[in-house]
């Protein structure tokens, strides 16, 4: 059975105070309107797990999903468009980098971009960001199902060749519409899972 298959909403939070004790995250980021939360739900076999909105960078707290034996996915506030006050912004902003670089308990990050638009300027920092920290990176190539077979070869082609100097990155092509691609993350966060000490071994989280 799918490790998402059970996700169930745990928590959200927008202090990094707040956060819960966990034994291990895995965080999902990305472009206001790369299909985040659409992706989120697609690989939970869900509907509304995740909140799906027209309106990009509605998602502007981070949000725990539970997976069990004190597992999460935790959905993190897209990052550049969004139409809401600067302070507001700055807040995301703050919030984002502080858990980004000292949650200790963030296994691995599912960096979302659009199939169409990939590697952004915000997405390269992100990926600059989050590469201090020596965790692995798995990109979700989102709305595939826009592209032709060999359109969607070429552009993998290229993100792979961009990033061939990350070799903590991976990158795959995932449709949420299609339900495409949704093995290959399974198999990707379930060894990242896998990797970690038994329960009860792991240093408390800080």
């Amino acid at each position: 059975m799918s490790i998402f298959q059970n996700a169930k909403f745990y928590t959200t939070v927008n202090h990094m105070k707040d956060l819960p004790a966990t034994r291990a995250e895995v965080a999902f980021v990305g472009r206001s309107n790369a299909g985040k939360s659409s992706a989120i739900n697609t690989l939970a076999n869900r509907t509304r797990l995740a909140y799906v909105s027209k309106t990009p960078g509605r998602t502007q707290h981070i949000n725990f999903f539970e997976l069990g034996e004190e597992c999460f996915l935790v959905d993190l506030p897209g990052y550049g468009y969004a139409e809401v006050p600067e302070a507001v912004r700055a807040h995301w902003v703050e919030l984002l980098g502080r858990y980004l670089r000292t949650r200790q308990s963030l296994i691995g990050l599912l960096l979302i971009m659009d199939a169409r638009h990939p590697l952004k300027d915000l997405d390269r920092r992100m990926l600059e960001f989050f590469r201090e920290t020596s965790r692995p990176v798995h990109i979700l190539l989102s709305k595939a199902d826009k592209l032709s077979r060999q359109e969607q070869n070429k552009v993998l082609a290229l993100v792979k060749r961009e990033l061939a100097d990350y070799p903590s990155v991976s990158v795959q092509m995932f449709s949420s519409l299609k339900k495409a691609g949704v093995d290959e993350v399974e198999q990707v966060v379930k060894g990242w899972f896998d990797a970690l000490p038994p329960a009860g071994d792991a240093e408390p989280e800080l």
